[in-house]
């Protein structure tokens, strides 16, 4: 039976949270919510449940042993690091990385990482992107944009450019969309189950139609949550393509070939969710994800969904494509 590699999956880390709780306002704060004692909250709307399993790598390994895991290659979500001053958002990205190489270390058949960088700083993300892969970083984490930035805006220019060099993966997490506020998305946990969905949607469709996969044609970009609502609208960006022309101002190439270019994990609840990724992304563009240890993740559901795939594509989806894709 093939590995089974987890590409989406998550951890926090003691100094971070100290920090955050230190320098993250006053548009993100750290409180007590209906679902936790410590959450994430930007300007009102919670989008970031801490537990225990955040900072417990002891446990994760246990957990992925009972779940039938074999590696997960960890991250640090949103709000990550893209908050405070630039000494204060490199010091968060250190440590966090530093950590992360720690378990790596301290479990090496079990976990391998992505780093963590100060997006909004394009010098010092730079030179973190150099550091943390001299310390066995084997991808990168983004946000879907960063602090109401789309990532196509000419500041990320450099760190793009880096990254490509490095032909390295580089997990697209969603946060909190912009216009947050206006969708009124701090209501019922709707920037969970639906202004996440918004951000990747929206990112990946302006990357998309601005070139940007021209502009750096080595990267290995992973769309989160099985690309969102990509798959679902494929047909309709071609026929906005197809007959629109302010759509070809960037592109000569119809949208979904581009959708045949990125990744996408296997992060969605429904079978019918899953198979129609893999139809628009192609059976080698899919991987593994769990969304473990949030309340949403599920290693064991997300990987039976996996296993109830055609013989050949579960085996590429489980960890065939991680391995080959991170190098591992």
């Amino acid at each position: 039976m093939s590995k089974v590699i987890d590409v989406h999956t998550h951890m926090y880390t003691a100094g971070w949270l100290k920090l955050i709780k230190a320098n993250g306002g006053p548009d993100l704060t750290v409180e007590a919510s209906l679902d936790s004692p410590e959450t994430v909250f930007y300007k009102g709307a919670s989008f970031c449940v801490l537990e225990p399993p955040h900072f417990d790598f002891e446990l994760r390994v246990k957990n992925m042993e009972k779940a039938g895991v074999d590696m997960a290659v960890v991250s640090m979500p949103p709000p990550g690091v893209v908050w405070g001053s630039g000494e204060v958002s490199l010091e968060a990205a250190q440590i966090t990385n530093n950590k992360f190489s720690q378990a790596q270390k301290d479990f090496p058949e079990h976990i391998r990482w992505m780093a963590v960088l100060p997006w909004e700083h394009p010098q010092l993300a730079v030179e973190e992107i150099k550091r943390a892969c001299d310390i066995g970083a084997v991808a990168a984490i983004v946000h879907g944009s960063i602090n109401g930035r789309p990532l196509t805006d000419p500041l990320f220019a450099p760190i793009w450019q880096e990254l490509d060099d490095r032909a390295m993966p580089v997990l697209v997490h969603p946060t909190f969309p912009i216009g947050t506020e206006l969708m009124e998305l701090d209501r019922y946990a709707l920037i969970a189950s639906t202004g996440f969905m918004i951000d990747t949607t929206l990112c990946i469709s302006k990357m998309i139609f601005d070139g940007f996969f021209e502009r750096y044609p080595n990267l290995k970009l992973i769309a989160s949550h099985s690309g969102a609502t990509l798959p679902y609208l494929a047909g309709r960006f071609d026929r906005v393509f197809e007959t629109t022309e302010r759509a070809k101002v960037k592109i000569s190439k119809k949208p979904s070939e581009y959708l045949r270019h990125i990744y996408y994990d296997s992060v969605t609840y429904e079978q019918e969710s899953l198979e129609l990724c893999v139809t628009v992304g192609g059976a080698d563009h899919v991987l593994y994800g769990s969304d473990y240890p949030f309340n949403l993740g599920d290693m064991e559901g997300c990987l039976g969904r996996v296993n109830k795939l055609p013989e050949e594509t579960k085996h590429k989806v489980r960890g065939d494509n991680a391995e080959r894709i991170f190098n591992l």
